[in-house]
Formats: structure tokens, C-alpha cells, sequence
């Protein structure tokens, strides 16, 4: 009557290993979540270090390389302030018919872009795929520039006593700029870093653009001094051979660093 019933035996044998099993699944996926966590957050830290952040930004505007685009050209240039874009602008970018209303939508916000990202590293702006990668380009262009103004920067000024020195005066000549009525180049002299003199090597001649060169062209150099940049307004009568000397002028002040 005591003795145990040899079914019942096996139906208890078979629970026990079952619940055994189920114990042994619950358990081992806990190791899982622990290593999937730890390689997961290795990640972030190696993705969220810039590109070429220990490089120094040297202070001043510089225009990068126009990048051309099957719609035309696009052409940065940034104004760097203690290490960093303080303000990004196209000088030139895709005009006529579409191409007017997609510079006007794309260009302010890859603008505001560039400044916000501190680099070439920004987003495409939708239905202006062309315009965003020309934009890109030619502001990476001009980060190199700006870059290697730094570093040079930073040579020099941890060189020590002797050579040439900021103070040192040093004569540079922009890239011709051309223009409907002929070529303006502008050349200048820099000493501290400012602009001590700036002249017109080329401009328009022959006709009426004698007259319009020389009322405009001592207007131009003393505004370019006065003002220490490309920064300067356009002679009343003269858009053409101002629009000229304020890109040469720009060229000049990147060769020079600032």
C-alpha cells in the first residue's frame, strides 16, 4: 500500500527535468544584455570625436575654393573669431531661373549650418543635392585655409625672439579678379596685421572705363585699409570693377592669412 506507484515516479522524474531546464534558459540569456551594453557604449565616445578638432583655426575671413556644380559654382567664405565660425556666406552660388528660388531656400540654412556644426559635416538640404554638395566643398576648402593659418599662427608665435614677426611688413597680390570691362588685381601690404596699403596692379582701360577706373579704383584702396577686409561698399557707377577688386582683394587677405 506504501509503495510508491511506479507512474507516478516518472511523471515526478520528468517535472523535475523540465523545471531544470526552464531555470537554465531563464538564467544564461542574462549575460547577453551585459556584454550587447558594453560594446554598444564603446561606440559613442569614438564617434563623437571630431575630425581635425586639435587643429588650431586661425582667426580672420578666408574664402575657400569655388567647387563647381552642374548648375554652377559655389564659393565660401567664413569669418573666424577666436577659433571658431562666427559666419559662413556664399559668395557664390547657382543663379537663373530654378536655380534662383533653390539658392534662396538652401543657401541661408547651409549657412546657419555651418556655423552650428563648426565644420563640413552638415546635412544636404532637400531638392538642393547639387548647391549642399558645392556648399560643402568649398567650405571644407575653406576650413583647410583657415587651418593652416592657425597652425601657422601657432609656429610662430611659439618660435621665440628673432625672424620675421607679426610686425614684419610683407607684400601680397590677390588672384585676378575678371570682370565684363577687363581684369582687376589688387595688391597689398600688410604689417600687424592690418592692411597698410592697398592698390590696383590691373583694372579696367580703353574708353569709359579710364574715367570709371580712376574715380573708383583710390576709393577702393582707402576704403580696403580703413576697413582691415573685403568688407567694403560698392563705388556708385563702378559695380563692376568694385565687385572685381573686393574678390581680388579677398584673395590677397587669404594668401596673406587673415
Amino acid at each position: 500500500m506504501r509503495k510508491s506507484h511506479p507512474v507516478r515516479r516518472a511523471v515526478l522524474a520528468t517535472a523535475a527535468t523540465v523545471s531544470g531546464i526552464v531555470l537554465l534558459l531563464s538564467l544564461k540569456p542574462a549575460s547577453d544584455p551585459g556584454s550587447a551594453e558594453a560594446a554598444g557604449g564603446a561606440v559613442p565616445p569614438a564617434a563623437a570625436q571630431p575630425q581635425g578638432g586639435s587643429q588650431p583655426v586661425g582667426d580672420g575671413t578666408v574664402t575657400g575654393d569655388a567647387a563647381s556644380t552642374q548648375y554652377g559654382a559655389v564659393q565660401v567664405r567664413l569669418t573666424v573669431s577666436g577659433g571658431k565660425i562666427t559666419k559662413a556666406e556664399a559668395v557664390q552660388a547657382p543663379k537663373g531661373g530654378q536655380s534662383d528660388q533653390i539658392t534662396s531656400n538652401s543657401v541661408p540654412r547651409l549657412n546657419q549650418a555651418a556655423v552650428a556644426a563648426q565644420s563640413a559635416e552638415i546635412d544636404t538640404v532637400s531638392g538642393a543635392t547639387y548647391t549642399s554638395t558645392g556648399y560643402k566643398k568649398s567650405l571644407q576648402s575653406a576650413l583647410d585655409k583657415a587651418r593652416a593659418a592657425g597652425a601657422q599662427g601657432s609656429s610662430s608665435g611659439s618660435g621665440g625672439g628673432g625672424g620675421g614677426g607679426a610686425g614684419e611688413a610683407r607684400t601680397v597680390t590677390g588672384d585676378a579678379a575678371q570682370t565684363q570691362y577687363g581684369p582687376v588685381q589688387v595688391r597689398i601690404t600688410v604689417s600687424g596685421g592690418k592692411i597698410t596699403k592697398a592698390e590696383a596692379v590691373q583694372a579696367p582701360k580703353g574708353g569709359q572705363s579710364d574715367q570709371i577706373t580712376s574715380n573708383s579704383v583710390p576709393r577702393l584702396n582707402q576704403a580696403a585699409v580703413t576697413a582691415g577686409s573685403a568688407e567694403i561698399d560698392t563705388v556708385s557707377g563702378a559695380t563692376y570693377t568694385s565687385t572685381g577688386y573686393k574678390q581680388s582683394l579677398q584673395s590677397a587677405l587669404d594668401k596673406a592669412g587673415g
